[in-house]
């Protein structure tokens, strides 16, 4: 489980959309998400004996604590009380945290879940779910020691949210800006006392490297540029002093990676079987043995292997499945016509998502299609960065692409264009926008209660975009393009392969060398895409969301057609999916069939 954090421009053409009825926020929670108090100001209230108004309680003291603990986190929720704050994160600081989780999970394990509602025991499994898996990551495996691309992470992306959008004056982020950046070097040291290279993996270290240039460009170039329209000269000078403490204090943790941790790193990445059932259970409420869950994604990965050589064929009689592929990938825009290219084809998609119609698309903004920041492009292809639940006035969404680097030699710029090509810009788009993760954040913003706005799960966020991919095409989009199809079919052998490369990589003994070869051999893969995807396995192991999501929405939805018999329509089934949020598809499956909800913990 995790706090939303998909972090509008607005392009307006006629079009009236009714949305459903939803709920109001708890009143209580409603002052705390207004930036403008404090949340220190709010009483506590007396303990409750209705079941629902007990754990809605539970549930707004445990979202205050997480704005109040991680600021970053409020921001990007669009909760400005603590944008002057970064966050502590010392070691006693992380102990502090497990204790408190720890009473948290108490008071909801004393919630009669029985007693609940539907949407309460929904919320009871999001909460118990999410506080678990932050005890095994800071309890249990310990992350905060291993990582050292979280602590420069923290520290770039918690002064990035307040850049990003325009939620208040820029003097006014000036400052807040100001008082983060003095925290930095004091985050940083955090990082290099906690860090230990007895469980530092080495190749941890490769992606902070990796990262920590972009971040360094970021607080020498693009962030002094955000601040040209400022006058006031005082504030500037103090921001150029501390932007310059900050600058090296990023340099000299470069530095400590490079020698302190480097060539001394013995940990591993592998999280072993019983941490990544553990992990499934926590993140997903998947309970499926790994064995039952590795042959479902093995059998996946042949069906679409055959249906990759199928569709090549209808393109090529005379060729193999590969060469017809590298045909259509070759076809691609250049890198200054990327980003132009990628916004030709949104309109067109959302309006077949529209005309079909395939699902209700609940607002007429647009998302802004932008270049990948540079402190995000070592491990990011595209990704959508949508505004917080409770962000009242920046609404801006961003779709960012990721641009080859600048030294890269030809060859690896080709490699990394060729999945932009024409066709995949389209099948990019659909998952990252229409109908895919910006419909399903419109949605989300009127889900039925405030945790569920909040909080949800990966294989029902990626797996919804990820199916949106295929449905699409089997909807008739494009009028069956077999070109389309088989980039289709590429990409979803991508996610399949990070479905194997992940369990077996944490499971079952598979190297990195052999993850690439894996991503090569088996989803046909140019080497540079499967040299990242491989190392982002090492850090991100249950990667498994995206198909495992998708095959999940697809049996549901084989479901729900065959109950509804003649009533049913797709636009009906996608709507009625949508409007849950995007907790675990079991969940919504329960919710949508009227089946008893089940207590996971």
């Amino acid at each position: 489980m995790g706090l939303y954090l998909r972090s509008v421009s607005s392009v307006s053409v006629p079009l009236k959309i009714v949305m459903p009825s939803v709920a109001q926020p708890h009143k209580c929670l409603a002052l705390v998400l207004a930036s403008t108090l404090s949340l220190s100001t709010f009483q506590p209230a007396q303990a409750s004996t209705n079941p629902d108004e007990a754990l809605q309680k539970i549930g707004d003291d445990y979202i205050a604590y997480l704005f109040k603990t991680e600021p970053p986190r409020a921001t990007s929720a669009g909760v400005h009380t603590y944008d002057n704050e970064l966050g502590d994160y010392s070691a006693q600081s992380v102990a502090e945290d497990i204790k408190s989780k720890k009473e948290f999970l108490d008071r909801l394990k004393s919630v009669d879940f029985q007693a609940l509602s539907v949407n309460s025991k929904i919320d009871w499994n999001l909460l118990v779910g999410d506080i678990n898996s932050s005890l095994l990551d800071k309890e249990v495996r310990q992350f905060w020691k291993m990582d050292p691309d979280l602590y420069s992470s923290v520290a770039t992306r918690g002064v990035f949210s307040l850049i990003q959008r325009d939620f208040a004056p820029l003097e006014s982020r000036l400052k807040c800006v100001i008082e983060r950046e003095k925290r930095i070097p004091s985050v940083l040291q955090d990082g290099k006392k906690n860090l230990d290279p007895a469980v530092v993996p080495p190749i941890y270290n490769d992606i902070a490297l990796e990262q920590l240039p972009g971040m360094i460009e970021f607080f020498e170039k693009t962030l002094p540029g955000t601040f040209d329209k400022v006058k006031d000269e005082e504030l500037l000078r103090e921001f150029g002093d501390n932007n310059a403490k900050v600058v090296a204090a990023l340099k000299d943790y470069q530095a400590f990676v490079k020698t302190a941790l480097k060539d001394k790193s013995k940990g591993t990445f592998v999280l072993g079987e019983d941490h990544f059932v553990r992990k499934l259970k926590c993140d997903e409420l998947i309970e499926e043995p790994l064995d039952d869950i590795l042959t479902k994604g093995e059998k996946e990965l042949k069906r679409l292997q055959g249906e990759f050589r199928r569709v090549a064929k209808e393109l090529d009689p005379k060729a193999d499945a590969v060469t017809a592929f590298e045909s259509i990938s070759s076809d691609h825009p250049t890198a200054d016509k990327l980003l132009d290219a990628t916004r030709g084809v949104l309109e067109d998609i959302r309006k077949y998502c529209v005309e079909k119609p395939i699902c209700t698309i609940p607002s007429e903004e647009r998302a802004r299609i932008d270049e990948t920041p540079s402190f995000n492009r070592a491990l990011s292809f595209a990704s959508m960065d949508t505004p917080g639940p409770f962000e009242r006035k920046a609404r801006e969404a961003f779709y960012y692409v990721t641009l080859p680097e600048k030294n890269w030699d030809a060859k690896r710029s080709e490699e990394h264009l060729r999945s932009y090509s024409y066709g995949d810009l389209i099948n990019t788009s659909v998952h990252e926008a229409y109908p895919g993760h910006y419909v399903q954040f419109l949605w989300v913003n009127h889900a039925p209660t405030t945790v569920r706005k909040l909080f949800g799960c990966m294989s029902n966020d990626e797996g919804w975009a990820h199916y949106c991919e295929q449905m699409m095409l089997d909807e008739g989009y494009r009028d069956g393009d077999s070109k389309l199809r088989l980039v289709q079919i590429h990409d979803a052998l991508l996610r399949n392969c990070r479905y194997i490369v992940g369990i077996k990589m944490h499971t079952r003994g598979m190297t990195v060398d052999e993850g690439i070869k894996f991503f090569m051999d088996e989803g046909f893969q140019e080497k540079s895409n499967a040299e990242r995807e491989t190392k982002r396995g090492t850090a991100d192991p249950t990667y498994l969301v995206y198909t495992y999501g998708k095959l999940q929405i697809l049996a549901l939805r084989k479901e729900v057609e065959a109950e509804d018999g003649k009533n049913y329509s797709i636009r009906a089934f996608h709507d009625a999916f949508l409007k849950e949020g995007y907790p675990p598809v079991s969940l919504v499956r329960a919710k949508m069939l009227q089946l008893p909800i089940k207590k996971y913990f």
